[in-house]
């Protein structure tokens, strides 16, 4: 296997936009190439097979979806008060949702972890690492609410995520806005 890290990542990078773009069915390494505008045969030079692929993808995302450091200590930052959890959490919508490649392919893998036990113990992972670490920046920073509200929040703003992505009609940017304000002000009332 290859060992340049950042050809490595282009072509993880790659993968990601063909399966936003053409599902799981269509992520070859052949198409991998071509959305990197590499040679043909040089994805395959980098990865053992489509699983180990789809495996880096999935880790990927990931890792793409995180603040960076300076963004989330400003995102810590301020007051603990429900107003600013409700700041907090468009933020994370709004970041994610822009990151359209990064959830829409995050969507095939899930599906896709369905019959990969690999993929699925990487996506468990990250995701349980996800939620754990949001919930205890959440107690940490002494923002309203207990573990059990910062987990209904991530469950109920995945699927507002997956609507304005996938049926962007549903629900304009201003009201899922209001969603995210009555479902913070219900979950977490100010004090």
């Amino acid at each position: 296997m290859r060992q340049n890290l950042a050809r490595r990542a282009a072509l993880v990078d790659a993968a990601i936009e063909v399966l936003a773009r053409e599902g799981a069915r269509g992520l070859t390494f052949r198409a991998v190439d071509t959305e990197a505008q590499v040679p043909n045969g040089t994805a395959s030079n980098y990865f053992a097979n489509r699983d180990d692929l789809l495996t880096q993808a999935g880790g990927r995302i990931y890792e793409r979806m995180r603040p960076d450091d300076a963004t989330m200590a400003a995102m810590l930052g301020g007051p603990a008060t429900s107003e600013r959890t409700v700041e907090l959490v468009r933020e994370v919508v709004e970041r994610v949702t822009a990151f359209r490649a990064g959830y829409l392919a995050l969507l095939e893998l899930r599906l896709e972890a369905t019959r990969r036990p690999a993929l699925r113990a990487v996506l468990t992972e990250r995701v349980r690492e996800d939620v754990e670490g949001n919930v205890q920046r959440h107690l940490d920073v002494g923002l309203p609410g207990d573990g059990d509200a910062v987990k209904m929040i991530y469950l109920a703003t995945n699927w507002l995520v997956v609507e304005r992505l996938t049926l962007p009609g549903v629900f304009q940017a201003e009201e899922a806005g209001a969603l995210i304000s009555a479902l913070v002000e219900r979950l977490m009332p100010p004090a």
